[in-house]
């Protein structure tokens, strides 16, 4: 059986550093206030007047190089994002034409939040068994900062901007992306929603005095959501897999706060030293927080281990995915 296989993963992070006594002097905050509720000490922002495209070419040029990977090879990008440089075009076709491998492929954006990264991943995995194509790049790019209130204490300490991608191709190995379980509820929007720039509230000067151009959400209703949806989605996933907190090697949750990922482990019964975490020094990079947790992690993975991952964003979107990793 054809399957679709990692064959490679890579990353970017800025280099500008935003740590919580920087963000103390911005907003009536403090280092032991964000570390007790959220776990995050420091995250990365991109400076740089440019838009989540250009951490994205940084990581998918790293890609490309360290696989040895051509350029005219590649058969399709996808990017999931909640940060896209425009309304119009894909973020998708800005980091394909930059990196020289537009003359074959197609590319287009996906928007499923903090979840994104996994749908992204499992959409390239059915082009790959279908056979349609050989050579898969996903692409999470997220320049969380340019959505984000830095006069709002609630929300502002726990974004961080990054990028993260993997290559996948075919196989008849058995490794790869094995399964994935995804949910979508709509009741969500009034809890995590951008309001306004969309169709539904057009921009207006009424609708930036109102600041309706920033990530808002209401932290308990979405914490409570996270961890009912992440858990059960994982506990799917494994039942339907036959894994146990034996058998697998890792879990990696998305990087929403480090509370969330603590009761989601505690009740799956995981060991704590199975779980990847990076909160700490990237905060939250919404769609690319798992790849990025993976990539700076790779050096702990090997062949064969057995992998579990789960997601939950606005929407809300949330589901789970088995991996049995390839590199």
């Amino acid at each position: 059986m054809l399957n679709a296989k990692i064959t490679g993963i890579a990353s970017y992070i800025p280099d500008d550093v935003l740590d919580n006594e920087m963000l103390s002097q911005m907003v009536d905050t403090n280092d032991e206030w964000i570390t007790t509720r959220v776990g995050v000490k420091e995250r990365r922002i991109l400076k740089k007047p440019v838009g989540s495209s250009y951490m994205g070419i940084q990581a998918v040029n790293k890609l490309l190089e360290e696989t040895g990977t051509d350029r005219n090879d590649i058969d399709l990008l996808i990017c999931p994002t909640s940060n896209p440089d425009h309304r119009f075009p894909s973020t998708a076709s800005i980091i394909a034409h930059a990196t020289g491998i537009e003359k074959k492929a197609y590319a287009y954006d996906i928007q499923a939040a903090c979840a994104g990264f996994l749908v992204g991943l499992y959409e390239a995995t059915a082009f790959i068994r279908a056979g349609i194509y050989k050579k898969v790049i996903v692409v999470s790019a997220e320049k969380m900062s340019s959505m984000v209130d830095y006069n709002d204490r609630a929300t502002c300490p726990l974004f961080g901007d990054a990028a993260a991608c993997m290559l996948l191709e075919p196989t008849e190995e058995p490794v790869g992306v094995m399964d994935g379980i995804f949910h979508v509820d709509g009741s969500g929007l009034e809890h995590l929603v951008y309001k306004a720039g969309g169709s539904a509230l057009r921009t207006s000067h009424e609708t930036v005095d109102a600041n309706f151009h920033c990530v808002y959400q209401e932290g308990r209703a979405v914490y409570r959501h996270a961890v009912i949806d992440m858990l059960t989605s994982s506990r799917d996933i494994m039942k339907r897999n036959n894994l146990t907190n034996e058998n697998i090697q890792w879990f990696v949750p998305h990087q929403a706060n480090l509370r969330i990922i603590e009761a989601v482990g505690q009740r799956l019964g995981i060991d704590e030293s199975k779980v990847l975490v990076n909160i700490e020094h990237r905060g939250n990079t919404s769609a690319a927080s798992i790849p990025l947790c993976l990539d700076e992690n790779k050096h702990r993975l090997k062949k064969g281990d057995k992998i579990v991952l789960t997601a939950f964003g606005a929407g809300f979107t949330w589901g789970a995915m088995y991996l049995i990793w390839s590199l």
